[in-house]
């Protein structure tokens, strides 16, 4: 066999493997009508943040009046529908920490909030004694970032974060924080009433 021939066999054979590992790593199969992201294959596979779905709005509420939104906790993903339909946004999100910090259900945005003052709430200063009573709004460490949604239920919010390291994981105390330019942009298109749901 020729040097030439050696040569482009192993090209071919490099090729061949590259290409088999590449398709190796797509998905085996979409779910449908949900966020959430395919089983690992094994404990030590993991997903980044940004490994959420598109979703339709219909299965989740009757109309967009006024706007909807769809908080996924299981993946951690905001949906935006606007009323009329023609704006679809999809943004990373954090979660609570826990079950027991989580609220789900249906609510609705009840005020918008530029540089919103952050207080812990009483369970957060057990938690957290060392934590300081206000943090003002505008503060380069507000927990709350630069916008907040307020919902219906007490203390529950949609909100920015300075913290950047938190979208994608649970780690806030109940609320759904997004990051600031994306809640910049959402607090845009947002209105007093949009219909909220967290599944």
């Amino acid at each position: 066999m020729s040097d030439d021939t050696k040569a482009l066999n192993r090209r071919l054979f490099v090729g061949g493997a590259a290409v088999a590992l590449g398709a190796a790593a797509l998905p085996a199969a979409a779910f449908e009508n949900t966020t959430e992201m395919e089983a690992a294959a094994s404990a030590s596979v993991r997903h980044n943040a940004s490994s959420f779905r598109m979703l339709d709005w219909q299965p989740y509420f009757a109309n967009t009046r006024n706007g909807a939104i769809l908080c996924d906790i299981t993946s951690r993903a905001l949906h935006y529908w606007s009323e009329d339909q023609s704006i679809y946004k999809l943004y990373p999100t954090s979660v609570p920490l826990s079950d027991d910090l989580t609220r789900k259900g249906k609510t609705e945005v009840i005020q918008k909030v530029e540089n919103p003052t952050w207080r812990p709430t009483a369970s957060m200063k057990q938690r957290h004694p060392d934590w300081p009573d206000v943090v003002e709004g505008g503060a380069p460490d507000n927990p709350l970032g630069v916008r907040a949604l307020y919902l219906s239920w007490p203390a529950y919010r949609i909100h920015g974060t300075h913290d950047t390291r938190k979208i994608g994981r649970r780690s806030s105390n109940g609320c759904v924080g997004l990051y600031n330019e994306h809640i910049l942009e959402l607090y845009a298109l947002v209105k007093v009433g949009t219909q909220v749901l967290l599944i």
